[in-house]
């Protein structure tokens, strides 16, 4: 029976993409945050390039992105550590107002706590009370969250020299008083807002610019890095990762070498892809900005590039002269990238020991599964060794550079299981890098995806760009009945945190996590390595063995990194819940895995503030209720249903999830009541709840389009219904004719 294959299909795939967005309404909370406001707060300390650089001798603080310039993420603080640990208990928390995914890295310096949430939102807090100094709405545009491929999220801001630095999720780059929260300046970075750019990422700020890229590649743009002055907001320099219309001049000259590397096809129009929108890292030592360059747009080279061609500087790290923007030198991860394989993973500086040279290395897990370990002066490739399962390729070859991929994997002709599936064996959760073990600390995934060329593709040799939509170049409309006839044959998603050695490949102790989409890392010289989890669950691990001495249940999902900090003689633990931002599908796995958290009791989106002692609680979650109401039902053929599961897929799965299943943060399209339905063609058309998040979307479909697109929603709802109340008979599409 299709309905129930459907049904056990839902309750097992697990990949890609997440959610725009639907509703920008802030979930009722504890305290209300305050509303914009430009109240002083005590000076803050200085922060620029020389004390960033000097970032050991305070150790209390956590001055950028990754702590320091390095950006390892490992604390030298040592007052919680595995003798006390069990002591770690609730100093503060706040409600973040918000049920969307928390991707923020805190910046914490002179005692106050500088952060961002969703819809590019800015905090400063006090970092031992939570009390709010100031905040500052950049007021983006609900139907903007249309644009953005994983949720309204913003992974946290810049502070330099008595600024603020946030990207927007509209893509403006904003400097804030790092007293006061009042506007500074704030600079339009897209090139092309007929494209879909969005910036999710944090800035990074150093030798008195700021650096941000953007997001939106599976919508069909091109990517590029921009560096501002930090004082004034001019563009100093701009370096694009793809080349443009060959016909034109080139911006640079690294395009002209790039562009010999596109064989064919017209990439540009269809947007060739390579956007920067996490990891930018800027090296001291070299005065070089490295950056880590993601996906094809589309995801298939047959596609963008039919004539072949490694496709530069797509999936790859790319080290720039930071006054100048000009490329030193280039390490391509996945050459022709034909999966979604991003290399905008953290990457983090340190200097080791290889072969018995101390070299200035670079350290690196992109999605594809290997462990790059990479001479940050020229580029030279040193180590690359699995670190999850990989079957795309058998190895690196450590001569050439390159990748030796598995033809048999080659989806072409025929679908295929591949891991990494394209949320990647690690994804922008951080990693941390403990130098004096030799070990990194890294959250791991097996998480596959079967890929199969799209049809249009397929019969006729032609593809067309879709500007209201994801562009991928898979069968993505069709990818429920790929998952049915083949899925005997899908590996277990699975989920890992990891003591990897990058030098050998040897894991020194692995932690299986129940589910795959997990939170990122944080170590310490206190001998603990924290991580939150999909159940909920934060905890400190012993570094030395990998075993979970202290746990917290924050009733929410993670995704967020820990990070550490120490005010007056006192060290806290802080992180912030909520899940989201990538993975299509965030819950109801098949037994033995339970349900993550925020599909369980909802997506709260918190700060957690920890410290030795505490002795504060959360409020006690309830249970969602997660009925479905019963079907008005209506005359229509399955024929339609299936065509509207298509343009289900085609322009609703980022919201609501694969086979109409929310993953616990958008609204859930089977719960709809019926004065919603009433509506539908008004919410899809008009956009009526367009300032919530939910934009228009008559500039891709026609009236009938929303009418399939209803009687699949109506299907799943009735479908589910049935199931849920063991009525597998009533659970099928031909109830509708």
């Amino acid at each position: 029976m299709r309905a129930l294959i459907l049904t056990i299909v839902a309750i097992t795939i697990a990949v890609l993409i997440y959610f725009v967005t639907t509703d920008r309404k802030p979930q009722p909370a504890q305290p209300a945050t305050a509303p914009e406001t430009t109240k002083v707060v005590p000076t803050i300390g200085l922060i620029d390039d020389a004390r960033i650089n000097n970032a050991a001798s305070e150790p209390g603080n956590w001055l950028a992105y990754g702590r320091t310039y390095e950006e390892q993420r490992f604390s030298p603080l040592t007052q919680i550590n595995r003798e006390n640990v069990a002591d770690l208990g609730l100093a503060w928390y706040r409600d973040m107002g918000t049920n969307r995914a928390q991707e923020a890295t805190p910046i914490v310096v002179d005692g106050i706590m500088f952060f961002t949430s969703a819809w590019s939102r800015v905090f400063a807090m006090e970092a031992t009370t939570g009390e709010i100094k100031w905040t500052y709405d950049p007021k983006v545009p609900g139907e903007v969250g249309r644009r953005a491929c994983c949720d309204v999220v913003n992974r946290g801001v810049a502070v330099y020299k008595g600024r603020v630095y946030v990207g927007s999720l509209d893509g403006r780059l904003i400097a804030l008083d790092a007293a006061t929260g009042s506007l500074v300046w704030e600079v339009d970075t897209i090139i092309d807002h007929d494209r879909f750019y969005t910036i999710t990422g944090a800035p990074r700020a150093a030798g008195g610019k700021v650096f941000i890229g953007n997001g939106g590649a599976e919508f069909g743009v091109r990517g590029y890095v921009t560096a501002y002055d930090a004082e004034t907001g001019e563009q100093v320099w701009r370096f694009y990762t793809v080349p443009g219309d060959p016909s034109l001049p080139f911006e640079h000259p690294e395009m002209e070498m790039a562009a010999e590397t596109w064989k064919g096809g017209e990439w540009w129009k269809i947007g060739g892809g390579g956007t920067v929108w996490n990891s930018i890292v800027y090296d001291p030592d070299f005065n070089q900005v490295y950056l880590g360059v993601g996906n094809g747009s589309p995801w298939t080279r047959v596609i963008r590039s039919p004539g072949g061609g490694d496709n530069l500087v797509l999936s790859s790290i790319v080290a720039l002269d930071a006054d100048t923007g000009s490329m030193n030198w280039y390490y391509q991860t996945t050459p022709g990238d034909n999966w979604d394989y991003t290399a905008v993973q953290d990457m983090a500086l340190a200097e080791m020991e290889v072969d018995g040279t101390l070299r200035k290395v670079l350290l690196q897990a992109p999605k594809n599964g290997f462990f790059y370990v990479i001479d940050r002066s020229d580029g030279e490739l040193l180590r690359a060794h699995p670190f999850a399962t990989v079957n795309w390729a058998t190895h690196v070859d450590l001569e050439t550079g390159r990748p030796v991929e598995n033809p048999e994997l080659d989806y072409l002709e025929k679908e295929k299981w591949v891991l990494p599936g394209p949320l990647g064996a690690h994804n922008w959760q951080a990693m941390s890098v403990d130098v004096d073990a030799g070990l990194v600390y890294l959250p791991v995934q097996d998480n596959p995806l079967i890929y199969g060329m799209a049809e249009e593709w397929k019969q006729t040799g032609l593809y067309k760009r879709n500007p209201g939509s994801m562009n991928l170049g898979i069968a993505f409309g069709t990818l429920v009945q790929l998952f049915v006839n083949n899925i005997t044959t899908q590996p277990t998603p699975k989920g890992y945190l990891k003591a990897f050695d990058p030098l050998t490949g040897e894991e020194r102790w692995v932690v299986e996590i129940p589910h795959y989409w997990n939170g990122g890392v944080l170590g310490t010289a206190g001998g603990l390595v924290f991580q939150g989890d999909a159940l909920g669950i934060l905890s400190a691990y012993d570094k030395e063995t990998g075993e979970a001495l202290w746990q917290f249940n924050t009733y929410t999902s993670m995704l967020a990194p820990p990070i550490t900090f120490e005010i007056d003689g006192v060290q806290y633990v802080s992180i912030l819940t909520g899940t989201g931002g990538g993975d299509l599908f965030a819950g109801a796995p098949l037994d033995p895995v339970p349900n993550p958290a925020s599909l369980t009791y909802g997506n709260y989106g918190r700060m957690l503030v920890f410290k030795l002692g505490g002795t504060g609680t959360l409020p006690a979650p309830t249970v969602v209720d997660d009925t479905i109401p019963e079907q008005v039902l209506a005359g229509v053929s399955d024929e339609e249903v299936a065509r509207g599961e298509i343009l289900f897929n085609t322009y609703c799965v980022l919201c609501h999830g694969l086979v109409v299943r929310s993953g616990g943060s958008i609204k859930d399209l089977r719960r709809m009541t019926e004065e919603a339905h009433g509506s539908f063609n008004q919410i899809v058309l008009e956009g009526t709840l367009s300032a919530n998040g939910m934009a228009a979307f008559d500039d891709s479909l026609a009236v009938e389009d929303v009418e399939r697109i209803h009687h699949y929603v109506r299907a799943r709802a009735h479908e589910d219904r049935e199931m849920a109340l063991g009525n597998q008979e009533g659970a099928r599409f031909t109830w509708l004719q």
